[in-house]
């Protein structure tokens, strides 16, 4: 193990995570160098010092084996954790060490989930920063850190390997270096495509900017207390909800639509089961409000593709309370929680990618049973699958439900009711970031106890890493 190698790459990470305190810096310095423009120059000079500390003793980029792929990604995304709760630890306000440490990873794994009951009494440097964590966790800390870096050699190919699942890197069919290049053509784009578009229906520059960085990143936090609900305008609950449905597609996916190729999204088997789904759910949804008398058919329309198209998306914005929703209503949307949309997009989730092949390697069994004789054999846009991805896809599955199920036992066992414990387990396991009961679409986290919080904490990083990625730290003397 080579810990000083780690350690540079780990840095390089940190003076990533620095420059964006910087530059949430000099929002606050534009808006009257508000209360948090000092809090974000120390945290940036800090995180600064401590990215650049190890390239004293390891000045040349040098070959990393898998094993140490797995700690830098695990270790950088708790580092960017770590110094990414400094600006709010240091302003104060609502932010104690544990709720700093909360907010912080609930940004980077996009999740969401605040737990400020007063969002607009902060600075607005500081609610930058807390969108800026939602965009650097987005595409992915290492991910963004390999789009701009020139030159990593093979260490580049492992760390990719390692951030990216199997399923997501499916549908990418280049080299390591242009499928990041992909992916941050695609992710900065619809950022810039969203902001001029709220900012033609209506939103401040400010809001605009904050709002796509959440969307896109399919995160969540917002500059209003309400969220999307303050603004009450069709018209940006429409951008929004259009572009949570395209930032839930494959990226690979949707570069290869814009530049008509032929694997675009109408050719994706899971990009149309995704939009499937997501057509199917919200229709089950407006009927069943309207059919209820909860809404008029208008309204129905509104409120109920709205929050399908954010928890599906793990966006986690809100526009109505679905915790008054009747019963039918709330379990679509626990559906759309679990399943979420597409590997390889920002979302998080089991993803549609793994319920397609459960459903495929259902349809083959039953061929079999019928046929005994017969080779059947389970395909995914034309490509057999092979017998270890269909393995782990249902161990991925088996565990991913096994975590809710834990961190809904240690909940409850803190006094909070069923309800709200499970939602809030299941919302953070999936990065969706809202959930039911005491944390439903329009409250917030802050009424649970510290101890959830930080469980909580851990079951948001297990789900951004896709639970084996932090998981095979535990296990690494095993390693050879």
């Amino acid at each position: 193990m080579k810990g000083h190698v780690v350690l540079r790459y780990v840095g390089m990470v940190m003076l990533l995570n620095a420059f964006f305190m910087l530059v949430a810096a000099g929002v606050s310095w534009f808006n009257d160098v508000d209360t948090g423009f000092y809090p974000l120059i120390l945290s940036f000079v800090l995180t600064a010092i401590m990215g650049g500390f190890p390239f004293i003793f390891v000045t040349e980029p040098a070959p990393i084996t898998n094993k140490e792929s797995y700690l830098i990604v695990v270790s950088a995304w708790i580092m960017v954790c770590l110094t990414g709760m400094l600006p709010l630890l240091l302003w104060g306000g609502e932010y104690d060490i544990v709720n700093a440490w909360y907010e912080s990873v609930s940004g980077y794994t996009t999740t969401g989930s605040t737990v400020v009951n007063d969002v607009e009494s902060m600075p607005k440097g500081i609610l930058f920063w807390r969108s800026c964590t939602h965009m650097i966790g987005g595409a992915g800390i290492i991910l963004f850190v390999l789009a701009i870096v020139p030159t990593m050699g093979k260490a580049k190919v492992s760390l990719s390997n390692v951030e990216l699942s199997p399923l997501a890197k499916e549908n990418y069919r280049f080299r390591i270096r242009k499928t990041m290049h992909i992916i941050m053509v695609v992710y900065i784009s619809l950022i810039v495509a969203e902001t001029v578009l709220l900012k033609i229906a209506g939103m401040g520059w400010f809001d605009a900017v904050n709002h796509a960085f959440s969307t896109i990143a399919t995160g969540g936090f917002s500059t209003r207390n309400l969220g999307v609900a303050y603004f009450n305008n069709v018209w940006i609950e429409m951008i929004i909800v259009a572009f949570m449905i395209i930032s839930g597609i494959h990226f690979g996916v949707l570069f290869s639509s814009i530049t008509t190729k032929r694997n675009n999204i109408f050719r994706s088997e899971v990009s149309r089961f995704y939009l499937i789904m997501v057509l199917i759910g919200s229709l089950a949804i407006i009927a069943n409000l309207w059919n209820t008398g909860t809404y008029n058919f208008i309204d129905s329309v509104r409120y109920g593709v709205f929050q399908f198209a954010s928890v599906v998306s793990t966006t986690g914005f809100a526009t109505a309370n679905s915790d008054l929703w009747p019963a039918l209503s709330v379990s679509v949307l626990i559906f759309g929680m679990l399943i979420c949309a597409c590997a390889g997009s920002t979302t998080g989730g089991i993803k549609s990618d793994r319920l397609l092949i459960v459903l495929k390697t259902f349809k083959k069994n039953l061929l079999q049973m019928q046929h005994p004789y017969a080779i059947v054999r389970t395909k995914l846009n034309g490509v057999t699958i092979e017998d270890t991805i269909i393995n782990s896809v249902f161990v991925y599955i088996a565990m991913y439900l096994s975590i809710c199920m834990v961190s809904t036992w240690l909940l409850s066992a803190m006094g909070i009711d069923l309800m709200t414990s499970f939602g809030a387990s299941i919302s953070c396991m999936g990065n969706v970031g809202i959930g039911f009961g005491q944390v439903n679409s329009l409250s917030n986290f802050s009424v649970l106890p510290d101890g959830a919080k930080l469980i909580l904490s851990i079951v948001m990083l297990m789900g951004r890493l896709e639970i084996f990625g932090l998981l095979q730290i535990f296990f690494m003397r095993s390693w050879r």
